[in-house]
């Protein structure tokens, strides 16, 4: 924040934010006469949405003080976009400006009294932003004068005339050192230890405690020719510290890390050994598989990032003369590292589209690299070429400029090509390493440190992006050669050089970064021809006005390969991609490992409002264990945390990540679905990009050392331990009980609830995920026994429904089948509707399938050896029975998995049938939380009938991942602790609890209701406070839909039940809307004008609710609504309260007088014009709908 005073003494507190799209009404009331001479008439949104950078000045209130708006070329058409820079060489040869270097304002305004200290704010907090930028050009009208306020930054360079018309313009320009100028860099002296310390104690007293209250003057002192101390200074005044060491540990490095793409930080000697024996045997390092490949990920993820949302990391800027020093030796230290270059390209560096006709997955990790051997280590002979940060400390003033250590540091080791640093996971990423490189840990790592690593060549600020040429073509040839997609590259290039098109006519463009006349990097992209459907599928318009982005530009990144010496450049090069492509928006979708024809692809996009935006990058080792839906959307909300970048995730799952499509071609799925996602949503969120998937059993925690062993032998570290096992079907256990001996459930009931300890059978088949459904079929397929045998299904849930179901349709006779109902723990089924089960009974009744109800297993085999199961044996409250089988099916009790349950119970993490959790998901142990159906609350709140299990999972995954942001977004305000009382009151989330498959009979089923405590329907219908239902067809029948609305007219409950497929995430969106909204549905119903809601849902009113954006809207809706828009006026808001609280007296009914004042009220105009705005929005989904003016 700074302080800002009138010349007539007023003053201000201001500070400086990214614009936002909000702020363009206030933007527009500062614009004034002058300012349309100075910039023209412009669009100011249109500019925003091709602006590099929008800076807003905000006092204390939040009033916008004044605006600036900047971009990479030069604004009035006095140069081409892509061809700026001859024009400003010849200007003035004395300005080294590049499009590095360089930003052009396009636009200014401020409140008239503080204008003058707004422009420095702004002019200072661009240079400290875009720490690489040098010089701010202003373009004016020759005729025009800057004013009293540009003139006070700006100074003339020269005229140059417009290319469209004869005119000339005045070019003005601004120097970073008049602002916030590079920092001298010096060796430190011990009588900086005074104008030091303050910055250390600012941070940290755990060294002045561990060394002593002189310990920087010792270390300063203590300087020789392999350790060195540096400070920067300001006005004398030393600002920064940091001590390097050319000692390097690298024996311990070389264990830890994988540093095969960096010869392990030494110089190059012929007896290296870097690839182990032909004779070792691959397979002993079979079962660490599971965790190379998650390495492989998130070397992958390293790259990826740089076509997400927003790319992390802002390099930093050298003095120009360190990079022309730099630059001399640039040969020198390529040929020396060039061999080690192409092993990193291929590690770290490769970002590739595949084509339908190339292989599935362009981001499969065991195809683009190789898979890590926990056996074997590299051993590097030569000297080494590393030295090391031991300490680093700045002012936060100046923290900016952290990289102009990195010139002089180097120059104190002229034989060191690489500058370490480690610091703590926790640590948040500091602007000093966002330039280096993340060096990717082995599986074995015991370090709790994160290695990073910045190379000489990086210092370089020579690179240069441009238009690839047929010249180009042997330096891509070397850069690419171990590429595993380099034929596509090189084929791409050589059809650019010819063409500049495909054959079927796409435009194509390919862009090389070079640097000393050496290609560096290389990009491939196309005109992005699928925008309209990427518009409807994606959510882009949180990120663009689409329509102020023409078609051409849109373009889609192919491919895109970058030395990693020069990594930090990745947002440059994006940014000059889009410069000379004349491009706004760029793409880059990533397929699913598997797929067939056309299906949906996880996108990623960048902008030109993006590529000088910053992520925040969050290192703390996030471990999820299990693939449950809850743990899946706690994945998915941190990975699209926009401007978040989770480096550090970590999956634990039996089976891997879901979404595999295993059972794609099966028209039936053995288990009933919950509807948090599908394989399509999988594709869509791609979450292998992003996280580190481990698979394995988790077995054990050890809370000290913050560790997961995974299946007995496999660590797995953590900072943060989600716990989202869930409950799973058990191996159920028989009583034991003789049936000879004519023993009723009664007698033994007590023995079913112990845990099966012995030999489990080969044809049980416990079905808990698509995995085991897969094994199953297989195995059903490959003995025969769909034709042959007889399949026991035990259970009474939904799963154990839709399993029979699944028999009876891929071939097995009802006849073979036996459907067995173990007693009810309690008077609600399942399904809790009497019309649908008895539906479902009669058809199973006609596929010829026996059932039994209220039996209880007794023995497998007559209690012999049960493997295989022959046949079983039942009890019931009467008569017990024997079956004969082939294959036993149960679903008799979900309940927590042993080995988890040991694990937490080894842990003593409190364990009371379930987990214990509090409001805010902790165990009682601070590191680590647990959600979903593993869980319970803990006693204290008094709710023992409320567990997560009666709400969302795809909620609770969310609010989960809520919770933990606060930790990691400096965005969010920090978290206040609730008062005593209300940290007693349990969490009550409101989306809809949904389940649904297909039942016997081939019915289409589908339930969704509110969160609550499961009652039988029939005693939910004789509460006197039961609301309405609206019902139509019939079950039998199969076209049985039925609607419940609670006593406000809002729909809380929908049941479906059809022989026809229907959409089911249409019928979602009904949840929790007013019937009014539903086009009067009850006054249609009791009209009879609603015979079948089922056709009553595809009319064309109703497509607007289905709309991904309607929600937004609804929301939009009610802001206006509780906004105050006439002073003098109360809100609708307040007015529904004040007649709640009585305090108006009324002479008609409350909702009529609301009625009558809103539309006597702005409020009516305005939600009109809200609602007109969202049809005319999405017009292209929605054309059925008129507005005004379209007829």
């Amino acid at each position: 924040m700074s302080i800002l005073t009138s010349p007539r003494g007023k003053v201000e507190v201001v500070h400086c934010r990214r614009t936002e799209s909000q702020d363009i009404f206030c933007i527009k009331s500062l614009i004034r006469k002058f300012t349309q001479k100075l910039f023209g008439r412009l669009n100011i949104i249109y500019l925003l949405e091709k602006a590099n950078l929008a800076v807003t000045v905000c006092n204390d209130k939040e009033e916008i003080m004044a605006h600036s708006i900047f971009l990479d070329y030069p604004n009035w058409n006095v140069a081409k976009q892509d061809d700026w820079i001859s024009v400003f060489r010849e200007l003035d040869r004395e300005i080294p400006c590049t499009p590095l270097n360089t930003l052009f304002m396009h636009f200014f305004v401020a409140v008239d009294e503080y204008a003058t200290g707004c422009l420095k704010e702004i002019i200072r907090t661009v240079f400290k932003a875009v720490p690489e930028l040098y010089f701010i050009f202003l373009i004016v009208p020759t005729y025009v004068s800057l004013g009293s306020t540009l003139i006070t930054v700006f100074d003339q360079v020269g005229n140059i005339p417009c290319l469209n018309y004869n005119e000339d313009f005045a070019v003005h320009i601004c120097h970073r050192h008049d602002h916030y100028p590079q920092l001298h860099i010096r060796k430190a002296r011990v009588e900086d230890h005074d104008d030091l310390m303050p910055i250390f104690m600012h941070y940290d007293n755990t060294l002045k405690e561990i060394y002593g209250e002189y310990f920087l003057a010792e270390l300063i002192e203590a300087q020789d020719e392999d350790h060195h101390a540096v400070v920067c200074e300001v006005e004398g005044k030393a600002v920064g510290f940091m001590s390097v060491c050319s000692s390097v540990n690298l024996p311990l490095l070389h264990e830890c890390f994988d540093l095969g793409p960096f010869h392990g930080f030494c110089v190059p000697h012929p007896d290296d050994i870097l690839k182990p024996p032909k004779e070792s045997s691959f397979e002993e390092s079979e079962e660490s598989e599971i965790e190379s490949g998650s390495q492989c990920s998130h070397k992958v993820v390293e790259e990826q990032e740089i076509t997400s949302e927003m790319t992390s990391g802002m390099t930093q800027e050298k003095d120009m003369e360190a990079s022309v020093s730099c630059e001399e030796v640039l040969s020198t230290v390529l040929s020396k590292v060039s061999d080690n270059m192409q092993d990193m390209e291929k590690n770290l560096s490769i970002l590739s589209l595949v084509d339908d006709d190339d292989i599935p997955s362009s981001l499969s990790s065991s195809l683009l690299f190789s898979m890590e051997s926990s056996y074997f280590r590299p051993l590097y002979l030569g000297e080494s070429a590393a030295f090391c940060i031991q300490l680093f400390c700045i002012d936060e003033r100046y923290e900016a400029r952290s990289l102009d250590f990195m010139s002089f540091v180097f120059s104190l080791f002229p034989d060191k090509n690489f500058c370490l640093i480690s610091v703590p996971h926790l640590t948040p990423e500091f602007v000093l390493i966002q330039n280096f490189v993340k060096v990717v840990p082995f599986n074995n790592c015991t370090l709790d440190h994160d290695l990073y690593v910045f190379h000489r060549a990086g210092l370089l600020r020579s690179i240069q992006i441009r238009l690839a040429k047929f010249l180009d073509t042997p330096g891509v040839e070397k850069l690419v050669s171990t590429l595993l997609l380099s034929t596509k590259i090189l084929d791409d290039l050589a059809q650019y050089n010819e063409a500049a098109r495909d054959p079927d006519g796409t435009a194509l463009q390919v862009f090389v970064a070079e640097v000393a006349n050496q290609i560096v990097g290389i990009a491939v992209i196309r005109k992005e021809m699928d925008i309209e459907y990427i518009r409807s599928h994606y959510n882009i318009e949180d990120f663009i006005y689409f329509s102020h982005h023409q078609q051409e530009e849109h373009g889609r990144l192919n491919h895109f390969a970058l030395n990693p010496i020069f990594r930090h450049y990745t947002k440059f090069f994006l940014k000059e991609i889009l410069r000379l492509g004349y491009k706004s928006c760029l793409y880059y979708p990533v397929y699913s490992q598997t797929r067939e024809g056309k299906v949906s692809y996880a996108l990623n996009h960048t902008n030109r409002k993006l590529t000088l935006e910053p992520k925040v990058t969050v290192n703390a080792r996030i471990v999820v264990v299990g693939a449950s839906s809850v743990g899946i959307s706690f994945l998915e909300t941190l990975v699209f945390c926009s401007h978040l970048k989770f480096n550090n995730l970590t999956l634990i799952s039996t089976h891997g990540l879901p979404g595999k499509k295993l059972l794609g071609n099966e028209k039936r799925k053995f288990l009933a679905s919950d509807h948090c996602f599908n394989d399509k949503d999988y594709a869509l969120m791609s979450l292998c990009s992003w996280v580190n998937v481990v698979v394995g059993r988790m077995t054990a925690i050890d809370r000290a050392a913050k560790q997961v062993v995974v299946s007995k032998n496999e660590i797995v570290f953590y900072d943060h331990l989600i716990l989202c096992t869930g409950q799973q079907y058990q191996v159920p256990c028989p009583t034991g009980a003789d049936i000879q001996q004519h023993l009723t459930n009664r007698e033994v009931i007590e023995f079913s609830r112990q845990r099966y300890t012995g030999t489990v059978p080969s044809n049980l088949f416990i079905l808990n995920d698509e995995e085991d459904c897969v094994r199953t079929l297989f195995w059903l397929r490959n003995n025969s026994i769909l034709t042959e045998g007889k399949i026991i299904v035990y259970g009474n849930t939904l799963d154990a429904y839709t399993t029979v179901e699944t028999l009876l349709n891929i071939g097995m006779k009802g006849s073979g089948i036996y459907f067995v109902h173990p007693p009810a723990e309690s008077n609600i089924t399942c399904i809790n509707n009497y019309d649908i089960e008895n539906a479902v009974e009669d058809a199973l009744s006609d596929a010829g399938v026996t059932v039994f109800h209220d039996a209880l297993l007794a023995q497998w085999n007559h209690g012999q050896d049960p493997d295989p199961i022959y046949d079983a044996c039942f009890t019931t409250s009467t008569k017990p029975f024997r079956l004969e089988c082939s294959a036993f099916f149960s679903f008799y009790k979900k309940n927590v998995d042993y080995e988890t349950f040991k694990a937490f119970n080894d842990a003593c993490l409190v364990y009371d049938g379930r987990l214990v959790i509090d409001t805010t998901f902790h165990t009682n142990d601070i590191a680590i939380r647990a959600a979903g159906s593993l869980t319970k609350f803990s006693n204290r709140y008094y709710s023992n009938e409320w567990t997560h299990s009666n709400f969302s999972s795809k909620e609770i995954g969310f609010q989960l991942a809520a919770t933990m942001l606060s930790l990691f977004d400096p965005t969010l305000e920090p978290v206040t602790e609730p008062p005593a009382d209300l940290d007693r009151l349990i969490p009550m989330y409101k989306g809809a609890k949904i389940h649904g498959g297909i039942l016997p009979g081939s019915y289409h089923y589908l339930h969704i209701s509110k969160p609550a405590i499961p009652t039988p329907l029939d005693l939910q219908r004789s509460q006197p406070d039961f609301g309405s239902e609206v019902v139509t067809g019939n079950a039998r029948k199969g076209t049985y839909f039925r609607l419940y609305l609670n006593n406000y007219k809002l729909v809380e409950t929908i049941t479906c039940f059809s022989k026809e497929p229907f959409p089911s995430s249409n019928y979602i969106r009904l949840f929790g809307q007013h019937e009014q909204v539903l086009n009067n549905l009850c006054t249609r119903f009791d009209d009879k004008l609603v015979p079948d809601l089922y056709s009553y849902f595809t009319e064309p009113w109703c497509m607007a609710l289905f709309h991904d954006r309607f929600i937004d809207l609804k929301k939009e809706l009610r802001q206006i609504l509780i906004s105050k828009q006439e002073e003098d006026k109360p809100t609708m808001e307040q007015l529904a309260y004040q007649i709640e609280e009585e305090e108006i007296n009324l002479s008609e009914k409350p909702q009529k007088y609301l009625q009558r004042v809103f539309e006597e009220s702005i409020y009516k105009s305005l939600l009109e014009k809200s609602i007109l705005d969202y049809l005319h929005y999405n017009q292209y989904h929605l054309p059925m709908y008129a507005w005004p003016g379209i007829i």
